[in-house]
Order: C-alpha cells, then sequence, then structure tokens
C-alpha cells in the first residue's frame, strides 16, 4: 500500500529513531546518559496521583466525557491564569486538551487551508513544520538569532507580502533557546496580528521551570480578536504521560477547533480531570521547590557545557540549555562524538531549523548525580 501524498515530505521525528539507536546501544551493554529529552523525571505532586486515585471510584468515572472537560476543569483552568499570570478567562474561553501537541493539530486543521502559509519560528518546535506541511499548507520560516536574543523581527516581516499568511506560532519562553518574551513584544505580536489579520498562536508550557515573570499574550487588551495560547501541565507539575493541556483564545476561536477536536475524541478520562484539577490548584510552594531542583541541575549542565568548549545563551529560562558548539564543530558531529566516545545523548541543534546549527541542547531532566557523572567522563 503506498502512503498518502501528504507524508512524502515528513519525516520520522528525530528522537523516535534516535532512541532506537540509543536503546541498542544499551542492550550491547553501554550506559547512556540521556540529556537529550525534555519528559521530566520528577515526580507528580502526591496530592495529584491521590486526587486521581480517590477518583477512579467516583460514579461514572470511567465513561466518556464531554468534549470541552468538566466545568469543574475549565474553572481550575480559569483560576490559574488569573492568579499566575493576571488573565481573566471566560469559561467559554478555555478547551482542556489530550496535551497541547494535539492543539498544534487541532488548531491547524481548524484554520488552514491547502495553499495557506504560516510563519514558523526557525529554531523552533518542528512539530509546527511538519503539521503545516501534512495538512497542505506552506510553511514560512521566520529566524531568529541570538544577536536578538531570540525574538522575531517583526519589522522584517511587514516588509514581506504577508497576504497569504493565516496562522503565525509562536514559544515563549522559547524551546529550544530558553529565550523568554516580553511585554512589549506580545503588545507587537498583537498589533501585527490585527494588522494582517494573522492568528497568533503562543505555545506556553515552559512559564515555571526557571522562570519568575510569567507572561500569556492573552494579557494584552485585544488579544482575544487575534491570539490564542496554549499550555500544559506535563513540564509544569511533572505530567507528561498524562496528556493534559489547554487552549485558551475567544468563544469563537474555540468552538472552530472543537469542530475538529470533538470528531477525533470522546473526551479526556475522568480521573484526570480530578488530578489536574489539584495540580492547578498548588501553592507557589511547589514551583519554589521545583526549581531549586532545576537550578542546582543547571548549574552542573552550564560545567560540562563548558567542559566541552560550549558557550550557553544567557538568561535562558525552562528545561534545556542551549549552546553553541566549538568553533570548526557541527552540531551533528558533536552530538555524535558525545553519544559514541562518552556515551552521553544531547539534541543537536539543527533538528529545529537551519537557525539551530551550531548548537545543541542539554536536558534538565536528569538527576544531578547522572549530570556529574557525564561531566566526569569529559574532563
Amino acid at each position: 500500500m503506498i502512503q498518502a501524498e501528504r507524508l512524502t515530505q515528513i519525516n520520522e521525528y528525530y528522537f523516535s529513531k534516535k532512541l532506537e539507536e540509543v536503546r541498542a546501544l544499551e542492550a550491547d551493554g553501554r550506559e547512556i546518559i540521556n540529556l537529550g529529552i525534555g519528559s521530566p523525571d520528577l515526580a507528580p505532586p502526591e496530592s495529584v496521583i491521590m486526587a486521581l486515585n480517590a477518583a477512579l471510584g467516583d460514579v461514572g468515572a470511567h465513561q466518556y466525557q464531554p468534549y470541552k472537560g468538566q466545568l469543574k476543569f475549565r474553572q481550575a483552568i480559569q483560576e490559574f491564569y488569573e492568579q499566575h499570570y493576571s488573565v481573566e478567562l471566560k469559561e467559554s474561553e478555555v478547551l482542556p486538551l489530550m496535551g497541547s501537541k494535539e492543539g498544534i493539530l487541532h488548531i491547524s486543521m481548524a484554520f488552514l487551508n491547502p495553499g495557506d502559509q504560516v510563519l514558523i519560528p526557525n529554531p523552533g518546535y518542528p512539530t509546527y513544520r511538519s503539521v503545516t506541511d501534512m495538512l497542505g499548507a506552506e510553511a514560512r520560516l521566520y529566524d531568529l538569532s541570538e544577536e536578538t536574543n531570540w525574538l522575531p523581527d517583526l519589522r522584517a516581516l511587514e516588509a514581506q507580502d504577508l497576504s497569504k499568511v493565516k496562522i503565525m506560532w509562536v514559544n515563549y519562553p522559547h524551546m529550544p533557546t530558553g529565550a523568554s518574551a516580553t511585554e512589549q513584544l506580545f503588545i507587537e505580536l498583537v498589533e501585527f496580528g490585527k494588522k494582517h489579520d494573522i492568528l497568533i498562536v503562543n505555545d506556553n508550557p515552559y512559564s515555571f521551570i526557571l522562570n519568575d515573570n510569567q507572561l500569556s499574550i492573552l494579557a494584552v487588551p485585544g488579544a482575544m480578536e487575534v491570539a490564542m495560547e496554549l499550555n500544559s501541565l506535563s513540564k509544569t507539575f511533572n505530567m507528561s504521560g498524562w496528556r493534559v493541556g489547554m487552549l485558551c483564545g475567544s468563544e469563537e476561536h474555540l468552538k472552530t477547533v472543537l469542530k475538529v477536536k470533538s470528531n477525533m475524541d470522546s473526551g479526556m478520562f475522568y480521573p484526570l480531570q480530578v488530578g489536574a484539577i489539584a495540580a492547578l490548584k498548588l501553592s507557589k510552594t511547589w514551583f519554589r521547590t521545583q526549581n531549586e531542583i532545576y537550578q542546582n541541575r543547571k548549574e552542573k549542565i552550564l560545567r560540562l557545557a563548558r567542559a566541552l568548549n560550549c558557550v550557553p545563551s544567557k538568561d535562558q529560562a525552562g528545561m534545556f540549555i542551549w549552546a553553541r558548539v566549538p568553533e570548526g564543530e557541527t552540531s551533528e558531529g558533536l552530538v555524535e562524538k558525545l553519544l559514541h566516545t562518552y556515551s552521553i545523548f544531547v539534541a543537536p541543534g539543527f533538528i529545529f531549523g537551519s537557525q539551530g546549527e551550531g548548537y545543541i541542547r542539554f536536558s534538565l531532566c536528569a538527576d544531578a548525580d547522572l549530570i556529574e557523572k557525564a561531566l566526569k567522563r569529559v574532563v
């Protein structure tokens, strides 16, 4: 059977293939220290697990759930956004998702026609590009660079023909570079979207990791007209395997997305929603405790980067360290050397776009002792 034409430009996700190679090396007896994947190794809050377990016995817990999620879950998201982002949302402006990655596909399916153009950050999360390609839309990459602190140059974009652009993906705090947005950037993005009739979607799962200034694009006055925001419990609460996310935006935009989503799933498992509610109600003590752990790991990763003569970008938030490789090296070459010589796996920057070449990405999702062991292997 011949594969669909939409897949001719799509490759298997890099980590899907590379982790098979890592597992093969481990099967041969190699102890690989994995600093490549952003999957939290820490446990979710105990109270969240208890809430999930208790909900397993609730009446109706194992039945289909509302496509828009339980009302109490949506209300918990409203309260979370008001408390941490100073954004007052209506219940109709919240749509729970089975992970924010689902939202990237659903938003794209809801608003893109073949031939529409999409502004995608370079470097950036590869899924923005792959979903765009699968739907027959055209990816328009906009370059980010260390010189501009990995923020978009909107003036340069406005000098181009934007008449076919339908969606612009932004992602702050940024993955993979760790750059943070400013309030002024979000104001300018909303103005940009209104001026050119472009839907601005901010992908915002890293707000609380080593970041003291939580920002939402929806805090900008008038943002609901042209902006949406994805968020997730995966990184913030160590719940990546739970697949719990959310999309916030205008009721009109969410109704459009729901036309897709309601045909793709049959609602989120009820105990997951109960656990998510417990997570969203946690105090700021949870974030402080997590960040103490990540800060310790970050300091060790920075030592490892310097031992490899890599130069980390400044002022990084999130759970990664983005670093420029030594002069004369390539990102892939250094990654292969680390894997096969030192049994350390990190992510090469080129997988995030051409502007990522010359960089590598270290994950903080590894125990501090493992990071110390990696450091000892290279010094």
